[in-house]
């Protein structure tokens, strides 16, 4: 009888002693599915023909025209939604550039900039920077009512990002090319 008790006292003493190791296997467990998010490989498109460009007003600025290659818009496994960008002023200057957007952290950044070769220069800074500022601010533009629709589920497919872009957009005062 006492060698029974002096067991059931073990078993019990080694179950108490493991719940602290359920526990920290569970808090494991948890912190390793949050696994750290990473980037895909990116490429560089074509560069923009005129007719695949879909344009889209910035707040109540007429005098220059924003841009959106509609074939380039794509959403990669990461989560970035990546598209090439063009800004015509009005005197015809023109700025190209294949950049990407988080919605999940309202980031930005710019992969490449486009030559009057209609080559591509990949950007010398692989950084996120936040999208921040006010009216008349395309990055916020772009997020906010086109691509990551505060309020609104998530752009989940470039047909989505392209429809928005379509439907929300109009003609500039600005032509391209």
């Amino acid at each position: 009888m006492i060698f029974r008790l002096r067991s059931f006292g073990l078993f019990l003493l080694a179950l108490l002693s493991s719940v602290p190791l359920f526990a920290a296997g569970r808090e494991f467990d948890e912190e390793y599915d949050k696994k750290p998010w990473v980037e895909v490989e990116v490429s560089l498109p074509p560069y923009p023909e005129a007719g695949d460009l879909i344009p889209f007003r910035v707040g109540s600025r007429f005098d220059i025209g924003f841009f959106v290659d509609g074939k380039t818009i794509s959403i990669g496994a990461d989560g970035v939604i990546r598209y090439v960008l063009v800004v015509v002023s009005s005197s015809g200057a023109e700025n190209v550039s294949m950049e990407g957007m988080r919605c999940a952290t309202a980031e930005r950044r710019v992969y490449a900039f486009g030559r009057s070769d209609k080559s591509w220069a990949k950007s010398r800074s692989n950084q996120w920077v936040r999208i921040q500022g006010g009216s008349n601010n395309h990055y916020v533009d772009l997020f906010v009512n086109f691509f990551c629709m505060t309020g609104a589920p998530e752009i989940a497919t470039a047909d989505q990002a392209r429809r928005a872009l379509r439907m929300g957009g109009s003609q500039p005062t600005v032509s391209v090319r």
